[in-house]
């Protein structure tokens, strides 16, 4: 399947880096005009303190063939969503893809906590970065997607539906999150339909993102050498593997057949096809429950 969407004009908000900035690479890779949003720019930072910002991403997707644009917006300010999509209006006329993948929680979930012990403050601000994000943005945009039939929205989260209605994630506030970032997209996918858009929840496997590598002190260049600290790394995916899996969503005329489901990475490189950068197609969540859970030695064979 050719993966051309050359006329098309996304938004990714929350693509200054990781899953965001692989699909919006990947979009522009197909060709499209992609819109990205962020708050770390090259003037001003986030309070990740990372070095990624809006700009390189958007030049990385021009660099991939599509035109990248690069607007600072803090999704938690209403008026500065509303603003960004009435600049869309005016420069593109239209929008055929919106992703959201607004997260922002690294720095405030607490592993393995009761509500009782995990900060309420740091709690009660991932919902506000990985939910109220998400329907705000979707308040604004989606009236413009679905003024031309067609019209695709991503939600990207953490898990699909199937593993995380039987694992608990973390915290009761992660687990939220990620829970209902899918439930969200399952409710848009509803009334998105009847304007002839379509909804889906999208998750990665084990991302090679910016914040893990520098995690296990190695780069994408060496990124092997994690799994002599955590072997089951192995089976750890680039950002843009799940930005080709987007990128071939949006492409499928017959896409509307995955209207409000729960779908990963893994799973989709199946049904279309692609190869992750190194061409590797790996399959993390199968991985997870059959050989990381049950106790069994490192082993990508089949999965990867």
């Amino acid at each position: 399947m050719t993966t051309d969407l050359r006329e098309k004009v996304a938004l990714v908000a929350g693509a200054t880096r990781g899953a965001g900035r692989g699909i919006a690479v990947e979009l522009g890779a197909a060709g499209a005009t992609v819109y990205v949003t962020g708050r770390t720019t090259r003037a001003q930072q986030s309070e990740y303190a990372r070095p990624e910002t809006i700009e390189e991403t958007a030049e990385r997707v021009t660099a991939a063939g599509g035109r990248g644009i690069a607007v600072r917006v803090d999704h938690l300010v209403e008026a500065e969503v509303e603003a960004l999509v009435a600049r869309i209006r005016a420069e593109a006329g239209r929008l055929d893809i919106l992703v959201n993948d607004i997260w922002g929680g690294e720095k405030l979930f607490e592993w393995d906590k009761a509500v009782w012990e995990h900060s309420l403050e740091k709690g009660l601000r991932l919902l506000r970065l990985g939910i109220d994000t998400h329907l705000i943005t979707a308040h604004y945009a989606l009236p413009l997607m679905i003024e031309r039939p067609g019209g695709l929205l991503v939600e990207v989260t953490d898990g699909t539906a199937d593993y995380n209605a039987t694992h608990y994630r973390l915290s009761p506030f992660y687990d939220l999150v990620k829970t209902g970032v899918t439930r969200m997209a399952w409710a848009h996918a509803q009334d998105l339909a009847k304007h002839g858009a379509m909804a889906v929840a999208i998750t990665p496997g084990w991302l090679r993102s910016e914040m893990m590598l520098d995690a296990y002190g190695v780069s994408e260049e060496n990124w092997r050498e994690a799994t002599k600290v955590q072997p089951h790394f192995a089976i750890s995916e680039t950002p843009r593997f799940v930005g080709r899996a987007v990128a071939a969503i949006a492409a499928d005329p017959d896409r509307a057949r995955w209207n409000g489901q729960s779908l990963s990475s893994g799973g989709l490189a199946k049904v279309y096809g692609f190869d992750d950068i190194d061409g590797s197609r790996p399959d993390c969540w199968r991985y997870m429950v059959e050989v990381q859970e049950p106790g069994k030695p490192a082993d990508v064979t089949g999965y990867r």
